[in-house]
């Protein structure tokens, strides 16, 4: 039986309070969420804005931990249990495509980056789940070419789910504002646009845009962006939550040859 070639996403994560709601947010996350269990993937790989290292690390636990690398919350928020479990194989095919790039690296877990978005999209965490971490120390070119290469794990299988934001600057939250302010929906929109029309010199050129700086302040959320572009072959983007909130994040997220209905 010939194995299904697996999507690549990028999730707009936002704030840690998105796992308690039952929005638009939350829905559109369960609708794309039944679609990736009906494509049956092995195993998810998830870039997360949250592992943001000093070189590139993937995971190799059995049973990775839960993070809650998150401060001032209800209690309800901490009460949210997911625990996938871990994929030795993926982690070994990483390896195997990245060589002397990647380093196993088990002191972290299932961050809040990925584990918010997932307890919506696959409750029952039943899909196993392998961290791959954020190299702080390199730019969008090298994260789009770390995507070229994982690409062919889609072929053999394998999810890679890229969680961030295109817009993150906490410094200019507005907490209580349901949208965002112009900087963040003109950026946003930028960015939305050149991937649509496949433009991924001017995603990884992003520092030349309007506000650019402003909408982001620094490369943690941006990055997996460019990571899951190099992993998607020019494909066509789905475009799903395609919204601002809190004046300056952007929850826009993409999916790419995720299987219909």
């Amino acid at each position: 039986m010939e194995t299904q070639t697996q999507a690549a996403l990028f999730v707009g994560h936002g704030d840690p309070m998105m796992a308690l709601r039952n929005d638009d947010v939350a829905r559109a996350l369960h609708s794309i969420g039944e679609r990736i269990h009906a494509s049956a993937p092995k195993a998810i790989l998830a870039i997360s804005a949250h592992w943001f290292t000093r070189g590139t690390f993937v995971q190799s636990s059995p049973e990775p931990k839960q993070i809650y690398d998150m401060y001032g919350f209800p209690p309800e928020l901490y009460a949210i249990a997911y625990h996938p479990s871990g994929c030795k194989e993926l982690t070994r095919r990483v390896q195997d495509l990245l060589g002397s790039d990647v380093s196993v690296d088990d002191s972290w877990g299932i961050d809040h980056g990925v584990w918010t978005p997932l307890h919506h999209m696959l409750p029952k965490a039943d899909i196993p789940v392998v961290e791959l971490s954020v190299n702080g120390l390199r730019d969008a070119r090298y994260a789009y070419e770390i995507g070229r290469r994982l690409a062919p794990l889609r072929k053999e299988g394998f999810l890679l789910m890229g969680s961030g934001n295109i817009v993150h600057n906490l410094r200019a939250l507005e907490p209580d504002s349901p949208h965002g302010t112009a900087k963040a929906t003109a950026f946003s929109a930028s960015i939305r646009d050149a991937v649509t029309a496949h433009d991924y010199e001017r995603v990884l050129s992003y520092r030349s845009l309007p506000h650019a700086l402003w909408a982001v302040p620094t490369p943690d959320h941006f990055l997996p962006l460019p990571t899951i572009l190099g992993a998607t072959q020019q494909e066509d983007a789905e475009v799903y939550n395609d919204l601002q909130n809190f004046g300056s994040i952007s929850m826009t997220s993409f999916a790419f040859g995720l299987q219909k209905k």
